[in-house]
């Protein structure tokens, strides 16, 4: 069992998407800092010191105490509490709204690569006009349309990001379909359903995996922005937006209530942008990135193999 355990390990470690993944410091820094951020956040009720939505009307805007690391809000809610609480609502609004867009995004290039025509045309256009409008404008509009509330604020940013995977699954169907193995899938009898699910969309998954964890920080930093500007999630419940909107009012008294959730999602937002950016570096090695040791590695590769030329 110790040896299965061993090999597997070796194998990881020996494999080139582990190494270049996790090649840097800095990427191994974000990804231990995610997992503990997201492990407070599933945990929340065994991490958070105090009820986050309970008021505390005899420790209104409360410094930072032994009680209270944070200090607390205008309601005498604990600050940390309420941060440790709020990642469960960003971390939701990401993975749910990546999820709806990418659905509905690959869907929509799939069908527009392979069928093309009239279809290929239509769809194309309707991205291209929801991609004149900047993302939050849109994610304002579907969320005046559909209120407030989690599930509602997802779909609204989710609806919103749609147009970048659609147009990146269609370039990548655009490149595979005339491919050798699509061919000869077509010869041998496949349906162009069989061909597409087979053949085209598994190499249409590289693309759209880094957009995927880029879109992540993107998406919470949507619902930040909603919920600063009142469109999103309900109060009492805690949100990174909410508070930074709830205590700006205070940043000459108790900077802090605006502060530490700003600083939050600052960490989260950069943490998944590092992150993707080390993932497309790993699947995509002509798209490498210029942040750590990478980039000087192929470098003194292409060197090497131009002197023994």
């Amino acid at each position: 069992m110790e040896k299965n355990k061993k090999s597997v390990l070796s194998r990881l470690r020996s494999s080139r998407i582990f190494r270049v993944m996790f090649g840097r410091k800095l990427i191994v820094v974000c990804s231990v800092m995610l997992v503990v951020m997201f492990l407070l956040a599933i945990f929340a009720p065994l991490a958070a010191p105090y009820d986050p939505n309970k008021d505390d009307l005899y420790n209104v805007l409360k410094g930072s105490t032994a009680e209270h690391l944070l200090g607390t809000d205008s309601n005498g809610r604990d600050v940390l509490s309420r941060i440790i609480y709020g990642g469960r609502i960003s971390f939701t609004v990401g993975v749910v709204a990546v999820v709806i867009s990418s659905v509905i995004g690959m869907a929509l290039g799939l069908i527009s690569g392979v069928i093309g025509g009239a279809v290929d045309t239509v769809i194309m256009r309707v991205m291209d006009a929801m991609m004149a409008v900047p993302m939050l404008i849109l994610a304002l509009f579907l969320g005046a349309i559909l209120g407030q509330g989690l599930g509602n604020v997802c779909l609204a940013i989710g609806i919103s990001m749609v147009p970048g995977y659609a147009r990146i699954t269609r370039g990548q169907v655009l490149t595979v379909r005339n491919a050798d193995y699509v061919t000869a899938g077509k010869l041998c009898g496949g349906s162009w359903v069989r061909n597409t699910i087979v053949h085209v969309f598994p190499n249409c998954l590289s693309a759209n995996i880094v957009t995927m964890t880029s879109s992540l920080g993107g998406a919470i930093l949507a619902e930040a922005n909603l919920s600063f500007l009142g469109m999103g999630i309900s109060p009492p419940t805690a949100s990174w937006g909410a508070m930074v909107s709830g205590g700006y009012k205070y940043l000459s008294t108790q900077p802090i209530i605006a502060i530490a959730p700003g600083v939050a999602i600052i960490i989260v937002v950069l943490c998944f942008n590092m992150v993707g950016d080390a993932l497309r570096d790993a699947l995509d090695p002509k798209l490498r990135g210029t942040l750590g040791k990478g980039r000087k590695r192929e470098k003194q590769s292409r060197k090497g193999r131009d002197r023994y030329a």
